[in-house]
């Protein structure tokens, strides 16, 4: 029987893995070439994958919200129209990053000549890989313990996350801790390292390792809300990069009046010209691109010990979606745009964020992010870098101040439109110079504005 390999795709630059939201097609079905086959959603978008071949669907690998890596084969589909399901899994549902663990932890076992304490199944046949029996014996959990899990992996399969949540829910010196829903602990996200995942630092430190959620027990009348699968992956990678990035915010305050007043005169014409809305964003994006320009170190990503200069300038632009979720889409070589490019492009992509109809490519390689706190009302924000960039700018909102004015015939106090800009930035790589002056020189072009320009 002729077999095809169907294969989770890369579906974009950072994206590793997708949860399997919804299979289109079951088993026995008959599936065409390029016909959507299954739904998967990814901490950027949701996508409906296609088929690769044609032929009849004969195994899910993966089970409905379960987590596939890029790469691993998520179905088999026989091409030569037998539709009976194949009986066993061609593969097991552990993610690459486990078989290493696992393989690791085997020859460690080998190395030192010693036989786990654990065995590999227990009483009711389950099996244990060595990355679950490792930590288990590492936390003292029986096998009488581990008999009891329900696993999450196929088949049941007691996986690396499911030994986790039940260590986080027990008791010290065995047991386990009787909670109804509502104390139930949030699950600690697949990114935070763990003592059995994460090696201890060079110093000897294993400070960040044994680092876990607090478990809150929920007051009489609280609400539990789970949160949605969007906002799990939201918060892994807020986590995530203020692991891996030493955050450092540095402020400006720019005297924006220019650019309102201008604004305030073209707006009209500009929506009767090209049928599109004159936002502050685009110009605040131009600004931020003309300074990338001059201190092209702030469009850089870091990897290991390398430091990757980004030829292109995509600034992505942080979007509030309608659930109150956050997604990023991305103006591509904003450097080659000139303002309607650029004011055309935010509005587009902030549509399609609110119309959930954003596509893999609109959400990808981002070298700079900003987000505009000052449509909230917020003055000023200390935003957490989009990783894998280096920097990010929060504008604030603008706020008519009285201020000094200075002219040839002396200093006057006058109303002026004003705004605060937070520049974060990592600084592995970005010192306090090269931030602060990154972020004056923003403020210069923006103060700068010429009110007599031309759309």
């Amino acid at each position: 029987m002729a077999q095809i390999e169907i294969r989770l795709p890369k579906m974009g630059e950072s994206v590793t893995e997708a949860t399997i939201t919804n299979w289109l097609k079951n088993i026995g079905d008959s599936v065409a070439l390029d016909e959507p086959l299954v739904e998967v959603a990814t901490d950027k978008v949701d996508n409906e994958l296609p088929s690769e071949a044609a032929g009849v669907l004969v195994q899910q690998l993966f089970a409905k919200d379960q987590v596939a890596q890029v790469g691993d084969v998520i179905a088999i589909i026989s091409t030569d129209g037998d539709s009976a399901p194949v009986s066993a899994p061609v593969t097991t549902q552990a993610t690459p990053v486990e078989v290493v663990a696992e393989t690791v932890v085997a020859a460690q076992t080998l190395a030192n000549g010693q036989a786990p304490v654990l065995e590999k199944s227990g009483d009711s046949g389950k099996f244990y890989s060595p990355l679950v029996r490792s930590i288990a014996e590492k936390e003292g959990v029986s096998m009488a313990e581990l008999e009891t899990l329900g696993g999450s992996g196929l088949g049941g399969r007691v996986t690396k996350k499911d030994i986790l949540s039940y260590i986080d829910t027990r008791v010290e010196g065995g047991g386990v801790t009787v909670a109804t829903p509502a104390a139930a602990p949030v699950q600690q996200p697949a990114s935070t390292p763990t003592p059995a995942a994460a090696p201890a630092a060079s110093n000897g430190s294993s400070f960040l390792s044994n680092i876990k959620e607090p478990v809150v027990t929920a007051n009489p009348g609280d609400e539990i809300i789970e949160m949605d699968r969007m906002r799990k992956l939201i918060a892994d990678h807020m986590v995530m990069s203020t692991h891996v990035s030493p955050h450092v915010t540095s402020y400006v305050e720019a005297d924006v009046t220019n650019i309102v007043n201008w604004r305030n005169k073209m707006k009209k014409d500009f929506e009767k010209r090209e049928g599109e809305n004159l936002t502050f964003t685009p110009i605040f994006m131009e600004a931020i691109v003309k300074a990338i320009k001059d201190f092209p170190m702030i469009n850089v990503s870091v990897s290991g010990t390398s430091i990757i200069k980004r030829k292109d300038i995509n600034i992505g632009m942080a979007t509030a979606l309608p659930s109150g979720n956050l997604i990023v889409p991305v103006i591509k070589n904003a450097d080659r745009m000139n303002l309607t490019g650029i004011a055309k492009s935010v509005n587009e992509l902030a549509r399609n964020a609110r119309d959930g109809k954003l596509k893999p490519e609109d959400i990808q390689g981002g070298t700079y992010t900003v987000t505009n706190v000052g449509t909230f009302g917020n003055v000023m924000g200390t935003p957490i870098i989009n990783q894998p960039q280096v920097a990010i700018m929060a504008l604030g909102a603008i706020r008519k101040m009285p201020a000094v004015i200075e002219t040839a015939h002396g200093d006057f106090i006058g109303i002026r439109h004003k705004m605060f800009l937070s520049h974060s930035y990592d600084h592995r790589v970005v010192d306090g110079a090269l931030g602060g002056q990154f972020v004056r020189r923003v403020a210069d072009y923006l103060e700068q504005f010429d009110v007599n320009r031309e759309l």
